[in-house]
């Protein structure tokens, strides 16, 4: 019986470890030969990368735990929330396609903190709803 609490923690922190290796690595903020990012890298950029892996691993661990989990879709959406705070918005090809590097520039930059700053309560409120609604959390 001591594995399984185990394995779910393992779980959890590969979800963690693989979000931030992922995200961070296609978005620039992990330096590397494939990628290149357009624009700075700023302190509130890694403080939202970690926050949205620390939230998605918290979330698949208490999701994990729940006999009926609830909050998938929010929770896909809060991961999104979270790469639109941190990613390059002249990067990311369905921005891009949407709309002009000089608009994303002018008008999407400068809210890409504003953007972190509501993803990250509207995870955590997504993981105090669901550590209400599970029995064994």
């Amino acid at each position: 019986m001591t594995t399984l609490p185990r394995r779910r923690l393992l779980g959890s922190g590969a979800v963690g470890l693989g979000t931030f290796a992922l995200l961070g690595t296609v978005t620039g903020l992990l330096p590397n030969p494939v990628y290149v990012r357009m624009v700075d890298r700023t302190p509130p950029d890694y403080l939202f990368l970690v926050a949205t892996s620390a939230f998605a691993a918290a979330f698949v661990y208490q999701r994990l735990l729940a006999e009926e989990p609830v909050g998938d879709r929010l929770a896909a959406g809060g991961v999104v929330g979270g790469f639109l705070a941190f990613g390059c918005p002249i990067c990311n090809a369905l921005l891009l396609a949407l709309f002009s590097s000089s608009a994303l520039m002018t008008y999407f930059d400068p809210l890409r903190p504003i953007l972190g700053a509501v993803s990250i309560p509207f995870f955590a409120g997504l993981l105090y709803y669901q550590r209400q609604q599970c029995d064994a959390c």
